[in-house]
């Protein structure tokens, strides 16, 4: 029950409190009240029914002192309530003023203490439902009195009470969960509003703040909460805006080497073959550093919410041909329906793409096959290579910024963000990208976009 009671929500915890809670206090109330009542009603029912009996015991006395008394007469005459019995020993013989009742109705202990002299009253349930007798002794005349009086009305009435008292036990512990469930609302949706808010900052808009509140108790959580977020902003902001002031002021010099590079590169025959080494591995390092550079700034105006989502329309069967050439592979190996149309810039879009044919060629042993598919309202492009393929732990690293690996598919050769901006990318055009396993046994990178459908 414990178990079952912590696998439930704040709300329902709430609600089930304030109804137990209710219940117990509802059901205390009316158990008290039942005693007491039923206590009172019993004492008030056994004075009147006692003060009848002796009233009645007294009658039958006078009457029974006259010489030739007819008992069955006198018991008639004693005009004793609706539903009341009259038992009388006298002279060794048993007189009842209902034929159906004699000695055996009445309980054996009130029988010995009358017999004792003394008086007796006892309630018991009979055949006929709850009653209660009166014993009285009569040594004036050697008799026996006993009237034995009927506490239906009485037992209904407590029935009655005790019906009412469980309804009310009932309404109360209702009036208790409908409480708590209000109570539960004035808690959860402030957490609920938290959470969304939350939750819109961690998908990238910044811009998003709890609104004002006129509640004491919340006005400290909402200010903290937003104070926060501020900070967070121009944590954020500062630190886009100094990797995109890097990138940019690293561009002037990069520039004048790849210019100076190029000079070299033109007049390479002159140079000894030591140099023309050292020559190409310049050159190699400063293609990388400009890739570095690029991707840089792309991620910085991603950071820096400056990446608006595309709006014009564009084939990706042609885009993805284009590229294909681009890193010297042939449009042969790409395959599926290429007659997709997507919202896409096409610039950022090719930049994804290439990305991941030479993270292929690169680290992934070659680029085998590209496919384009559809799945419902998107397009699936599948990008295979003939690598060793991705272990399932690293899957989802590999598009983590700067993220290297001890295998071939983490050498230096690369700059550890060409994944991490096809992750940008995709998300910014409503996408996204994954990694599993390719059919022939290398990685498959699959790139999901929302397909544009006229």
């Amino acid at each position: 029950m414990t178990f079952g009671v912590r696998n439930l929500g704040l709300r329902h915890r709430l609600v089930l409190a304030f109804s137990v809670v209710a219940l117990l206090v509802s059901a205390v109330f009316a158990i008290s009240t039942y005693l007491l009542a039923r206590g009172y009603l019993l004492v008030q029912r056994e004075r009147v029914v006692q003060h009848e009996a002796f009233a009645d015991a007294a009658f039958v006395q006078r009457r029974l002192r006259s010489s030739g008394a007819d008992v069955p007469a006198v018991l008639t005459a004693a005009g004793t309530p609706a539903g009341h019995t009259i038992i009388v020993k006298w002279r060794g013989q048993w007189y009842a003023s209902a034929l159906d009742e004699g000695r055996g109705a009445i309980p054996a202990g009130v029988l010995d203490q009358v017999a004792g002299g003394g008086a007796a009253s006892q309630r018991f349930r009979s055949n006929d439902g709850p009653v209660m007798v009166v014993g009285v002794p009569v040594p004036a005349v050697e008799a026996e009195f006993y009237e034995i009086a009927p506490l239906g009305e009485l037992d209904g009435n407590l029935r009655l009470l005790s019906g009412i008292l469980m309804g009310g036990a009932l309404l109360a512990a209702a009036a208790g969960a409908a409480l708590g469930l209000w109570a539960s609302r004035s808690v959860v949706t402030p957490l609920n509003r938290v959470a969304v808010t939350a939750a819109s900052i961690a998908g990238g808009d910044l811009d998003q703040r709890l609104p004002a509140t006129l509640d004491p108790e919340l006005a400290t959580i909402v200010g903290s909460f937003n104070s926060m977020v501020d900070t967070l902003q121009q944590r954020i902001n500062r630190d886009t805006r100094l990797a995109a002031d890097v990138s940019h002021e690293l561009r002037s010099p990069l520039t004048t080497l790849v210019g100076s590079v190029d000079l070299l590169n033109a007049r390479r025959d002159e140079l000894p073959q030591r140099s023309q080494r050292a020559l190409d591995l310049v050159t190699a390092d400063l293609q990388r550093f400009r890739r570095l550079l690029d991707d840089l700034l792309e991620l910085a105006r991603s950071d820096g919410g400056l990446a608006v989502r595309p709006s014009s329309s564009l084939e990706l069967g042609p885009l993805l041909r284009q590229v294909l050439g681009e890193v010297g592979r042939d449009s042969s190996i790409l395959t599926g329906a290429e007659d997709v149309v997507v919202l896409a810039d096409k610039p950022r879009l090719g930049r994804l793409f290439r990305n991941v044919f030479e993270n292929a060629e690169t680290h992934g042993g070659g680029l085998t096959g590209v496919e384009i598919s559809r799945a419902g309202p998107d397009v699936l492009v599948l990008v295979n290579d003939s690598g060793p393929g991705i272990p399932p732990r690293d899957r989802e690293r590999v598009f983590e910024r700067f993220a290297t690996g001890a295998t071939k598919r983490g050498s230096s050769s690369g700059t550890g963000l060409g994944l991490a901006l096809v992750a940008e990318t995709a998300a910014v055009h409503g996408g996204a990208v994954w990694c599993t396993a390719s059919p022939t046994g290398g990685a498959q990178f699959v790139i999901r976009l929302p397909e544009v459908t006229s």
